[in-house]
């Protein structure tokens, strides 16, 4: 395991990825216990405009990018989600929302870690436990590049081409 990273490198790490620079993370605290990180609020979240609540999808996002950057703060890379579990335990209302989050068990191939949303009032909104897929990536193959290596083809394919596709046959009987 590495050292925990710093605040600046996590923050570079997090905001790398398109969706999570639209949900506009900020690192506020990492240590030995875990992570905090803040989520700016935004208009686009509201699901219903009347009542004003953010969408429960937000809130699922938010718990599991927590929850892999805890990771992320151990290993020095964010890692793929296995499987996630959401708890909603109140309607989080326009504001910042602040999750915390920290890892419950590291293994050499799959971890579990948990993270806890807050309103701007210290209210408890949503909480979740994820487990992910932290196995290290394999090396490149001599020649390639990573993305290369890690898709298997350099051509724009959908990776699951060649797969077994008895789903989608022609046949209809």
């Amino acid at each position: 395991m590495a050292d925990i990273a710093s605040i600046d490198t996590l923050q570079k790490l997090i905001t790398r990825g398109p969706f999570n620079r639209w949900l506009n993370f900020t690192i506020l605290k990492i240590d030995e216990s875990g992570i905090e990180l803040k989520a700016a609020w935004r208009e686009e979240w509201v699901v219903n405009p009347d009542r004003k609540y953010t969408h429960g999808g937000i809130l699922a996002a938010i718990v599991d990018v927590a929850a892999d950057y805890a990771i992320a703060a151990q290993l020095g890379r964010p890692v793929p989600t296995i499987d996630i579990r959401v708890d909603y335990h109140k309607a989080a209302m326009p504001g910042d929302l602040t999750a915390k989050a920290r890892v419950v068990r590291s293994g050499s191939q799959y971890s579990t870690a948990e993270a806890y949303i807050y309103d701007n009032d210290g209210a408890l909104v949503a909480s979740g436990r994820g487990t992910y897929f932290t196995a290290p990536p394999p090396p490149p193959k001599p020649g390639t590049s990573r993305s290369t290596a890690t898709t298997g083809s350099s051509s724009s394919s959908p990776p699951w081409r060649g797969c077994s596709t008895a789903w989608t046959s022609s046949s209809s009987t």
